[in-house]
Order: C-alpha cells, then structure tokens, then sequence
C-alpha cells in the first residue's frame, strides 16, 4: 500500500506531511484532514489492494482548484 500511495505524483504533490499513530486492537485507520476515510475496525476486513489511494485521491478531487494542472515532473 505504501508504494501505492508514494508513487502517486498527485498524492505527493498535494500532501505534506504523513503520520504513523501506533495503536492496538486491529484498528487501522486512514483520516485526511481529520475526515475518517478508512476503518479496518469498522469494516471487518483490511484494505483492498488500491482502495486508500482512490479514496485519498477522491478527497483530493474536492480540494484541488477546478482549473489546477499538475506541474510536469522535474
């Protein structure tokens, strides 16, 4: 999953800062902007493969400008 999310030019452009939060109990949570997008604990069942990038990118989707154009890659 981290190579998923790492080599998504979009998601690194956008994001600044990633935070690992230790926890116990088989809770494995993703927030963006402190908005729950992903809950093992609440589903029952891990993430499928590509499942917390497309969410991520769907919030992104609601954030970016409606004219923004990822710059080319240096």
């Amino acid at each position: 999953m981290t190579d998923e999310l790492l080599k998504e030019r979009e998601i690194e452009y956008f994001i600044k800062e990633w935070r690992l939060i230790p926890s116990s109990g088989g809770k494995f949570e993703v927030s963006v902007n402190n908005d729950l997008i992903f809950s093992k604990k609440t589903l029952g069942r891990h993430a499928e493969s590509g499942e917390i990038r497309d969410k991520i990118l769907k919030v992104l989707d609601t954030l970016r400008p409606p004219d923004f154009k990822l710059p080319e890659k240096d």
